[in-house]
């Protein structure tokens, strides 16, 4: 049974984070780019309000477009799912901290009030506090995954990348002192990066 699960699990895992990395490793995006995209999937990945993330990462990639990789975005944002969840307490008591207001006390009752709609204003002011908690860190949280990032995907894309990083780069690599400058393999090049 054990095994079992471990076998579904690393399928899973491979199937859903994996594969789809390597998809986008091997399509010759810049590794800033990569790490500028991934760093802003999780730092939205973690807003601390369940159902939003998707919504604001959609946002960011169709306002930052080129500055960022969508798909990218998007599978950062999946992964930070289960971070969202334990970051929401941290969030909460964060912006307890920055406001100087009174603990919230976390109860059940407190919970089931604010997913029946029956939310008191208690409950209403640390959702905000939990906001304004997240607000504060996300440009921290963004900065240090994006340092974090960049060396990784610079390895991560020499390993994987099948695609040359910039076209400039690739006329570089194929012409040579001795060809024309425009040489059929140049042109070819050219032809198909169209």
């Amino acid at each position: 049974m054990l095994q079992r699960f471990l076998f579904w699990l690393l399928s899973w895992f491979r199937i859903k984070i994996v594969d789809p990395l390597l998809q986008i490793l091997r399509r010759g995006t810049e590794p800033k780019q990569l790490a500028f995209s991934a760093a802003l999937g999780i730092t939205l990945g973690v807003f601390p309000i369940c159902g939003v993330t998707v919504f604001l990462c959609g946002i960011a990639a169709a306002v930052l477009r080129s500055l960022c990789h969508a798909p990218t975005v998007m599978l950062a944002n999946f992964i930070a799912t289960p971070i969202e969840l334990s970051l929401m307490v941290p969030f909460l008591r964060f912006g307890e901290i920055i406001t100087g207001g009174p603990h919230f006390p976390l109860t059940s009752d407190a919970f089931k009030k604010v997913l029946t709609g029956q939310a008191s204003h208690e409950a209403l002011r640390s959702i905000f506090l939990a906001l304004l908690g997240w607000v504060v860190a996300a440009p921290v949280i963004l900065g240090g995954l994006y340092l974090l990032f960049l060396p990784c995907f610079k390895i991560l894309v020499l390993k994987f990348n099948a695609v040359p990083s910039s076209p400039k780069k690739a006329v570089n690599s194929i012409s040579s002192p001795r060809k024309p400058l425009n040489s059929p393999s140049e042109v070819r090049l050219k032809v198909r990066d169209v």
